[in-house]
């Protein structure tokens, strides 16, 4: 064997040893991948992004929409349209901060809240209630606003008479650090 081909046998045992995120992490560097290995690049997920006024259904057919203004919402119990504002001075955007809003939705309660101030780009967000962790979802609006709004659904076992309790809600980053948090005890 000649230096080039051991080199290169050599390689070939440790990727396959090694395993294939390293070369997915290969990847992500620019580099290329030996023939026959697949990259299992993992992508965290972002918001997504509405138009202003446009109307979100969420699970239980509660609707969402975001405007330069703040968070609009409806419930089917309330129909009449709800309003949480990110401009009237109620929130400092320029600290790291979420909110939180529930309400009961037939068999199960709608968590949803605003984020705002955080650095990067909001991925995901996770909150601990009494009924477990639940995994909410994020919407923003284009551009680069500098909050968004955050929602989850949470169905409870029937004859459940003690409400929901919510103790944290995170908002984490694309790279998994904290964009913002909220602890309730």
């Amino acid at each position: 064997m000649t230096g080039i081909q051991r080199c290169v046998a050599t390689a070939a045992v440790a990727v396959a040893l090694i395993g294939t995120p390293t070369v997915a992490h290969a990847l992500s560097q620019g580099g290329t991948a030996p023939v026959g290995v697949e990259s299992v690049a993992w992508k965290a997920p972002s918001p997504r992004i509405v138009s202003p006024g446009e109307h979100v259904e969420v699970s239980g057919g509660a609707e969402f929409w975001l405007t330069e203004e703040g968070k609009h919402w409806t419930t089917p119990e309330n129909p009449d349209p709800q309003f949480r504002s990110v401009v009237d001075g109620n929130i400092d955007r320029s600290r790291p901060g979420v909110s939180l809003q529930t309400e009961g939705v037939g068999s199960h309660y709608l968590l949803s809240g605003v984020y705002y101030g955080g650095k990067g780009t909001a991925s995901r967000v996770v909150v601990r209630t009494t009924a477990g962790v639940v995994h909410g979802e994020l919407l923003e609006l284009p551009g680069e606003p500098g909050w968004g709004v955050w929602y989850a659904t949470v169905d409870l076992p029937d004859g459940d008479t003690d409400g929901l309790g919510v103790s944290r809600v995170v908002v984490r980053d694309t790279e998994g650090k904290v964009y913002s948090r909220l602890n309730l005890g």
